[in-house]
């Protein structure tokens, strides 16, 4: 396990990695998760295989320390997640990022763009306020001192068993800080950051069960490869990882 310092309280961001081929892949959860579980049953995948892997833990979600005075933005994540791609070493980097991890990764991608050369993005949010119906929502719609007192409880017994084995890892103010700071968005809005990357290399992952993609003719006529991942939901890596395998060797 390796550690970085991130913020101004001496709180520590963490992360597993095997060794390997530069540049490295760079695994990124989404809200409630860890890296290691949603990403290394396909890092190990003989098509992935052989190229350095770090499986990044963000700020407040499992390994990683949550500091009480933390703001846990998108842009407060994306500045802990360069503080441990520059301890570690890491230039050029491919980042494999899945939802809220995803918006953190583009956010990354557009402050410090000499840390990424590509991005496969794994049902990123693109947008700021997204339906109620997304996950962030259901954490967002408490305040704060609602969800640390009894919500984070309630929307563990409700998002189901496989969501909740990583979620109840999370401390709780931190998940709905960065719940609601997922659903404020970045400024730019990642969307438009994302467009403007030009320089790097954009694959999207869409589950088809999840639906069309809302812009993805504008994203493509940016540059950006948009996928819909067949017989997959929000979790494609599980749902379909011969899928998932295969567009993350895309660019080896």
């Amino acid at each position: 396990m390796r550690q970085a310092e991130f913020g101004s309280g001496g709180s520590h961001i963490r992360w597993t990695e095997t060794p390997g081929a530069e540049p490295a892949r760079v695994y990124v959860h989404g809200l409630g998760a860890t890296s290691a579980v949603y990403h290394a049953h396909v890092a190990s995948r003989p098509e992935l295989a052989g190229r350095r892997s770090l499986f990044v833990d963000l700020p407040g979600h499992g390994i990683s320390d949550r500091p009480a005075d933390f703001g846990y933005t998108l842009e407060d994540h994306a500045a802990a997640l360069a503080a441990a791609l520059d301890s570690a070493g890491v230039a050029d980097a491919e980042l494999v990022a899945h939802s809220m991890g995803g918006s953190v990764a583009v956010v990354l991608a557009h402050r410090r763009p000499d840390l990424v050369s590509r991005l496969v993005l794994t049902e990123a949010n693109l947008d700021a306020f997204p339906p109620p119906t997304a996950g962030s929502s259901g954490i967002a719609n408490h305040s704060e001192d609602e969800f640390v007192d009894g919500g984070h409880t309630r929307v563990l017994e409700s998002v189901g068993p496989l969501w909740a084995a990583t979620m109840r890892l999370a401390d709780p103010r931190a998940l709905h800080r960065s719940a609601v700071g997922l659903r404020r968005g970045s400024e730019p809005v990642m969307r438009e950051m994302l467009t403007g990357l030009t320089a790097v290399d954009r694959v999207y992952l869409q589950g088809e069960l999840s639906g069309p993609l809302e812009g993805a003719d504008a994203l493509e006529s940016a540059g950006v490869r948009v996928v819909t991942v067949r017989d997959a939901g929000h979790n494609v890596m599980f749902d379909n990882p011969d899928a998932f395998v295969e567009a993350v060797a895309g660019g080896a």
